[in-house]
């Protein structure tokens, strides 16, 4: 089981997204579908208790300003190639707020604690090796741009639910 709280973009930067995804698809990689919506995790874990979802819904949150940056390439053997949040001081203390709900929550990754968390849109996964060329050139010359984090949503990856949270 594998459950998530993630910040979800207004409708441009989506539909940006959306754009990259097209791209990378078209020159025959594996992005996400177009019914998934962009998003940035903070914080995932075996289960997320359901009555932690009222605490979340508690966060003072607001539209928060953010840059989608340059490309990251995250493992070796099926790398993941994302597009860069650049952190900053808003958005890491949302992320440390958030992750503290749900830090006493049963198998959470190392790489989602905070200090730790590498901030990220996902653009394909599952590339073999001979492809991450062919998806940084498909992507790659796109220049950084701002976006606004518009809510907090919960995933639900065994149900492939969602539901919001603000």
């Amino acid at each position: 089981m594998v459950q998530s709280v993630e910040l979800v973009l207004d409708e441009v930067s989506e539909a940006e997204v959306h754009r990259q995804w097209r791209v990378l698809a078209d020159v025959g990689l594996h992005s996400p579908s177009p019914a998934h919506r962009p998003h940035i995790t903070v914080g995932v874990a075996q289960e997320i208790w359901p009555r932690l979802d009222k605490v979340l819904g508690q966060q003072t949150f607001a539209p928060l300003d953010i840059r989608l940056g340059g490309l990251l390439v995250f493992g070796a053997r099926s790398p993941i190639l994302v597009r860069a949040v650049v952190p900053s001081t808003d958005l890491l203390s949302l992320q440390h707020r958030l992750f503290a709900v749900i830090a006493d929550c049963p198998g959470i990754p190392a790489n989602l604690h905070p200090d730790a968390w590498t901030p990220h849109v996902t653009l394909a996964r599952r590339l073999r090796p001979g492809q991450l060329q062919a998806a940084v050139d498909a992507v790659g010359s796109d220049r950084d741009y701002r976006a606004t984090v518009v809510g907090i949503r919960r995933w639900d990856g065994d149900r492939r639910e969602e539901w919001s949270i603000t």
